[in-house]
């Protein structure tokens, strides 16, 4: 089994935090979209599981603040075994693209943008990337990001292509 060093981790505590980042185009939203993003303005604490070679502990912040033109900014840490992760960015309808967007970037050299659907009364949000970890080995990411019911839950993976090892970290957020 491939043996997950803490940039690998880091990687993955990125995708914790992936629920907004720098959306590059204006946003102009209906006011109901505008609400659905501000319902969940705050400060949040998160406590989950990473699942790889070990299972450990990971404990997140994550706020939630007003940004201009009816985006959602965010600042958000992570902690794991010692290591820290900071994320930041926004969230936002872009009307130029016709849906929710949420990108970010990160201290472990992550960024990525996620695309957002309405579901129920909440927000899913999925990333899909490919990158490469410290070592030069290619790994998809993939994180889902559910905003419902006053609550963020956060589902996060990292398979490396060649072997099939995995981190999965599961993380639920409450105000």
């Amino acid at each position: 089994m491939t043996y997950f060093a803490p940039l690998s981790r880091m990687i993955a505590l990125a995708g914790l935090l992936v629920s907004a980042g720098a959306a590059s185009a204006p946003a102009f939203a209906a006011p109901a979209d505008v609400a659905l993003l501000q319902s969940y303005l705050g400060d949040w604490r998160g406590r989950g599981v990473l699942i790889g070679a070990n299972t450990e502990t990971v404990v997140c912040r994550l706020a939630l603040t007003q940004g201009n033109q009816d985006k959602v900014n965010y600042n958000g840490r992570c902690t794991l075994a010692g290591t820290q992760l900071s994320v930041a960015g926004t969230m936002a309808y872009v009307e130029a693209n016709k849906r929710f967007e949420a990108a970010m970037s990160s201290n472990a050299t992550f960024t990525g943008i996620a695309v957002g659907q309405k579901r129920g009364g909440g927000l899913v949000f999925n990333l899909r990337e490919r990158d490469e970890d410290e070592e030069g080995k290619d790994i998809n990411i993939s994180a889902q990001i559910t905003l419902s019911n006053e609550a963020i839950n956060v589902v996060f993976e990292v398979v490396y292509v060649d072997s099939g090892d995995s981190l999965r970290a599961e993380v639920p957020f409450s105000k």
